[in-house]
C-alpha cells in the first residue's frame, strides 16, 4: 500500500480533530474515515457506529486479544479507545484513501505497523485557544478538564514526531491544508 492510502490525524484534546475530520468527510465522501471503538459512554448527540463503536470492557478485551485493533490506548487515564484494523485494510485495499483520527498514543502504535502512512499533527493556534475550546465544549468536569490539559501539554511537545503540522486556526483552512497533504 502506498503512503497516500492512509493518513493519521492526531493532536491534543479539544484541538478540533473531530470537527476537522467531519468537515473533510463532507467535502470528500470518497475518503474512508475510521470509526474508533471506545469503552466510554456516548456523549449527548453521539451515534453508535457513526461517532464511535461503544463497547463494553469485555468486548474491548476480546478485540485486543483477537488482534483486531490496529492500535489502542487508555486515554486520559480512564477509558480505552482503539481502531479496528479490518475496515481500514478493506478501504485501502479497495483503493480508497483512509483517515484515522486518533490520539498521540495510537499514532505512535500505527507508525511501526504502517510506516508508509502520512502522519499529520493538528495543532491549536495557541495554548490559550486550546484551553478556551476545551472549556467551551462543556463536556467535562473541572477535574477532567485539568487532566486533559495536562495530557494536552505533553501531546503538544510531540508535534515534531509527525510528517506535517496543520494549525487549526479555522476549520475550513485546516481541511484545505489536510486535503492538500492527502493529495485529494
Amino acid at each position: 500500500m502506498s503512503r497516500a492510502d492512509l493518513t493519521v490525524l492526531s493532536g491534543p484534546t479539544a484541538v478540533g480533530k473531530g470537527t476537522v475530520t467531519a468537515a473533510l468527510a463532507r467535502r470528500h465522501p470518497e475518503v474512508f474515515v475510521s470509526v474508533s471503538a471506545t469503552t466510554r459512554a456516548p456523549r449527548p448527540g453521539e451515534v453508535e457506529g457513526v461517532h464511535y463503536l461503544f463497547v463494553s470492557d469485555a468486548e474491548f478485551d476480546e478485540m485486543v486479544e483477537g488482534g483486531l485493533l490496529l492500535e489502542w490506548a487508555v486515554v486520559h487515564g480512564t477509558h480505552r479507545y482503539g481502531t479496528p484494523s479490518a475496515p481500514v485494510v478493506e478501504a485501502t485495499t479497495a483503493g480508497r484513501p483512509a483517515l484515522l483520527e486518533i490520539d498521540l498514543q495510537g499514532a505512535r502504535q500505527v507508525r511501526p505497523a504502517w510506516p508508509e502512512a502520512r502522519f499529520v499533527f493538528l495543532a491549536p493556534p495557541s495554548w490559550e485557544e486550546l484551553q478556551r475550546r476545551l472549556v467551551g465544549r462543556g463536556t467535562e468536569t473541572p477535574a477532567q478538564r485539568e487532566r486533559r490539559l495536562q495530557t494536552a501539554q505533553a501531546e503538544m511537545d510531540a508535534a515534531a514526531e509527525f510528517d506535517a503540522v496543520v494549525v487549526n486556526v479555522s476549520v475550513e483552512q485546516a481541511v484545505t491544508d489536510l486535503v492538500t497533504l492527502m493529495g485529494l
